[in-house]
């Protein structure tokens, strides 16, 4: 456990828990308390303006969920669902403030958390403007394999049970746009799908079509 995190359960805070598919907080509800993720992988999504579930994060042990309710946030302006069983350190945000004034260590660990995470929306962003459907579903897959893959005989198998549906949420495409793509990479060898699983059998093929920005036909930016 890091030096911050110990300080962290030296507050006042309860064990929470969560089964798979349970919503731990919706956009507009009160942002009162942050989670300090123990056990299990988390989504978390914004709406778009036609009603369209865009994921921003997945986000898993040792990082801290709700962490702008300590810095003014009143209303949540994401949601946040576990994609299986969760279990965190619940602390209110009153009680993180204080530690913020008391830590400087925790202050450097939480900014460091919430720059990385900014930092990834605006990645996201960028690609969307810069590679085709094909090249974001490819980016997401090599991000998955590496901090989700856990070796396998065909390669590496990607733990976390995201449905096409979120993979798709998480890329700014449509269903159909990341279904092609998945078939297109099938094709190639590179992976294999089943249900709620992947497997990434060239993961050095798939890091060299993430680095194109170009846009075949068959693919559109706008997925």
């Amino acid at each position: 456990m890091e030096r911050w995190e110990e300080g962290l359960a030296d507050l006042r805070g309860r064990v929470r828990r969560w089964p798979a598919g349970a919503v731990l907080f919706r956009e507009g509800d009160r942002s009162d308390w942050m989670l300090l993720i123990r056990a299990g992988r988390v989504k978390v999504t914004c709406s778009t303006a036609v009603g369209n579930e865009t994921v921003l994060w997945m986000l898993g042990p040792g990082e801290v969920l709700g962490g702008l309710s300590v810095l003014g946030e009143r209303e949540r302006a994401m949601s946040a669902t576990a994609l299986e069983p969760v279990a965190g350190l619940s602390l209110p945000s009153s009680a993180f403030a204080g530690l913020l004034r008391d830590s400087p260590a925790v202050v450097v660990a939480l900014l460091r958390l919430l720059g990385r995470q900014v930092r990834e929306a605006e990645d996201k962003l960028a690609e969307f403007g810069s590679l085709d459907t094909l090249g974001r579903v490819t980016k997401r897959l090599v991000e998955l394999a590496d901090r989700f893959g856990d070796d396998c005989p065909a390669g590496l198998r990607i733990s976390l049970p995201l449905s096409q549906q979120e993979l798709a949420g998480w890329t700014g495409s449509s269903r159909i746009a990341t279904a092609r793509a998945l078939r297109t990479l099938r094709d190639r060898g590179w992976i294999e799908t089943g249900r709620r699983e992947i497997v990434v059998r060239d993961l050095a093929a798939l890091r060299r079509r993430a680095g194109r920005a170009s846009f075949p036909p068959e693919f559109s930016a706008a997925g």
